[in-house]
């Protein structure tokens, strides 16, 4: 497996990259079917006296939907053994789910004659959870009193091209990745939708209807 390992802020020593080979070799034999994995090490400082850490996020690729993890933590030898851990895990959930799935078929069904989606919990969107997710709108808690004066909210942004897919795949892929949410464009309904995790085992469905845009009904 060809292993690419990127320090931000942090310089990668010859230790470091014998512990990344030693880990990538217990991954390899979980995902055999992986061409590749990127370990990015990201140190951060913070001026309001807090504790310095590093950051290890590891991406896996290969056949199939890629795998991330990451983890945080004073010490990247530590870091990296959390994110390995969960890679790990995730990886084997995957590799039981198509198993389960094969054995005991399981998940979104869509009935073509009656039109209903069964084996997933499909609820509606209140109003105010739709206009916060058409216009980008992000509740901000207000600072307490008592923190430290100097504390920074980082917004970190990442654009992916769009992906249709149906619910449940979208679900699997939501775990693969380790994230609470995952959005997509719905193959049934060519809406544009996230799949949440709630309590348990249970998953939650957000689509966004087609209308015209505030401007346009206005004009017309």
């Amino acid at each position: 497996m060809d292993t690419s390992i990127v320090g931000v802020g942090v310089g990668i020593t010859d230790r470091f990259r014998s512990v990344v080979e030693e880990k990538v070799t217990r991954i390899e034999h979980l995902a055999p079917r992986a061409n590749s994995i990127e370990v990015k090490v990201t140190h951060r400082s913070y001026r309001n006296g807090r504790m310095e850490d590093d950051t290890v996020e590891l991406t896996l690729d290969g056949k199939g939907p890629v795998v991330r993890a990451e983890a945080t933590d004073t010490d990247k030898f530590a870091a990296l053994d959390l994110a390995v851990d969960k890679i790990s895990e995730q990886v084997r959930r995957a590799k039981q789910k198509r198993v389960d799935a094969r054995n005991h078929p399981r998940g979104a069904k869509f009935e073509k004659g009656t039109g209903e989606l069964a084996g997933i919990d499909v609820e509606p969107a209140s109003v105010d959870v739709l206009r916060a997710v058409a216009t980008g709108s992000v509740p901000v808690q207000a600072e307490a009193a008592e923190e430290e004066e100097y504390c920074p909210v980082v917004i970190r942004e990442k654009q992916f091209d769009a992906e249709w897919m149906t619910v449940e795949d979208a679900v699997d892929r939501m775990e693969l990745v380790g994230h609470d949410f995952f959005l997509f464009i719905d193959a049934r309904t060519d809406h544009p939708s996230v799949v949440y995790r709630r309590k348990g085992w249970d998953y939650g469905v957000i689509a966004l209807g087609t209308q015209a845009s505030p401007q346009v009904a206005v004009a017309s």
